[in-house]
């Protein structure tokens, strides 16, 4: 098999499938991993998602230690460590207390 190099991955070209604007920064769910998009993504309209990266994102309630992993809950809009009903998203690359209402996840 031969592999023809395309681009450096960080970001992709995304279709938003949706009837809404996908605004910039938004989680979106690829089904077995997330993306965040670049820019504001208009219905039917192609745009980037970051695959690649470090983020600070919304977590739900608890402790996240350093290493975790963790999932995006869409439904709470919110990271978490439990994987149920959610999206691998990537793991903790610092601790985030009880009390913190963000933590530093790497997708990708």
């Amino acid at each position: 098999m031969i592999a023809n190099y395309q681009q450096p991955g960080a970001a992709i070209d995304y279709i938003n499938p949706t009837g809404d604007t996908i605004k910039a920064g938004q989680v979106v769910s690829l089904t077995t991993r997330i993306g965040i998009a670049g820019t504001e993504i208009p219905a039917a309209a192609v745009g980037s998602l970051h695959v690649k990266g470090v983020f600070t994102m919304d977590k739900a309630s608890g402790a996240i230690a350093l290493g975790a992993a963790v999932y995006y809950n869409a439904s709470t809009d919110k990271v978490t460590t439990t994987a149920s009903s959610a999206v691998p998203a990537g793991w903790a690359i610092a601790a985030a207390k009880s009390e913190d209402t963000t933590v530093q996840v790497c997708i990708g």
